[in-house]
């Protein structure tokens, strides 16, 4: 079977026209063809390559909650879990635990909150539950899970979780950049560090135009920098970055999930180019001709033909069902055809 893949552009079918009787049998008016192609069995793909910038997904900065001097910073690269350090403050640990509500206050016996579950639900994961009720309130059982913990990381037990102490994140997370180097003084409007989903994606700008492409789902291939082709596919819409030397355009800016890429790129590879191709439409193992090759039939039942050209006698007209255009080739189906027979073409 002929192995091959037609790349995006939309055609047109030829212009002869043939007249048309009943049934499935087609008069041929037209004689010998011009010229003759092959009907080959192959991949049909409509696409369309743009540049995109490898990323990791939801980038964000993570500043300190408190002023404080850093004693050990965020190392570049690393993959950051539950329970670990993200960077030191004062020698202390900033402990990174999972949650959607930020850590806003000291907590304490007696608080209540979204934010006390989050913490207990941490200290259950990370093996310190012992006793404890998972509810959004911190009472005897919490306090004395947080010694427990607190213990561990070598922390004076005060039972109490202060500000600044830990940082609630949806999960683990990649340090795409240590952005406060040792020795540095860090507070609420300095970034200690860029995280960011371990997710590798890549964000590529689309126009208006394409906005099909930008449909969750949609396949793409992605080129890197090195050369290496990695699968993805569209999780939906960003948006664009923006700043003084490059203002946001008018396109629609896509993230793409790189398939299977995570243990392959490492935080260097972020902000790389890549060449990004987005298959719209694709049909696999079809079989196709040349779009000159198919021809308008006239009559009451119109409709699409192709001339067979045999190799011994007449080339004669047969009606065929057309499907989808990529690159000059087009679809064709029909109960006489066959890969490697041969079909009359147009000259354009």
């Amino acid at each position: 079977m002929a192995a091959g893949v037609a790349v995006a552009g939309v055609v047109g079918v030829g212009v002869l026209a043939f007249g048309g009787g009943r049934g499935s049998g087609v008069r041929d008016e037209g004689g010998g063809p011009p010229a003759t192609a092959e009907i080959v069995r192959t991949d049909l793909v409509l696409s369309k390559t743009v540049d995109g910038q490898v990323d990791f997904a939801g980038r964000r900065p993570v500043k300190s909650a408190v002023e404080g001097t850093v004693t050990v910073a965020a190392r570049e690269g690393a993959t950051v879990r539950q329970g670990q350090a993200l960077y030191e403050l004062d020698d202390k640990p900033v402990t990174l635990l999972y949650g959607q509500v930020p850590a806003f206050r000291e907590m304490r016996k007696g608080s209540r909150g979204s934010d006390v579950l989050q913490l207990e639900r941490n200290l259950r994961d990370l093996g310190y539950g012992s006793g404890l009720y998972v509810d959004p309130r911190y009472d005897a059982a919490t306090e004395a899970a947080v010694k427990r913990w607190q213990r561990s990381l070598n922390r004076t037990p005060t039972g109490r979780v202060g500000r600044g102490e830990v940082v609630f994140l949806p999960g683990r997370i990649k340090v795409v950049s240590a952005d406060a180097a040792l020795a540095d003084q860090v507070g609420p409007d300095k970034a200690v560090l860029t995280a960011a989903s371990p997710t590798p994606v890549v964000r590529a700008e689309l126009e208006q135009a394409d906005g099909s492409l930008a449909e969750p789902g949609t396949k793409a291939e992605v080129t890197l920098s090195d050369g290496r082709k990695v699968r993805g596919t569209v999780t939906g819409t960003v948006r664009p970055e923006e700043t003084e030397d490059a203002p946001a355009g008018d396109g629609i800016t896509v993230e793409i999930a790189l398939r299977g890429g995570a243990s392959a790129l490492s935080a260097k590879a972020a902000r790389e180019t890549a060449s990004v191709t987005f298959v719209a439409k694709s049909r696999r193992g079809v079989l196709a001709v040349p779009v000159e090759a198919v021809v308008a039939l006239r009559g009451e039942n119109g409709g699409y033909g192709l001339q067979l050209v045999p190799g011994r006698g007449e080339p004669r007209m047969v009606r065929v069902e057309t499907g989808m255009t990529a690159d000059g080739n087009i679809e064709v189906s029909g109960s006489e055809l066959r890969e490697g027979l041969r079909v009359g073409v147009a000259v354009q």
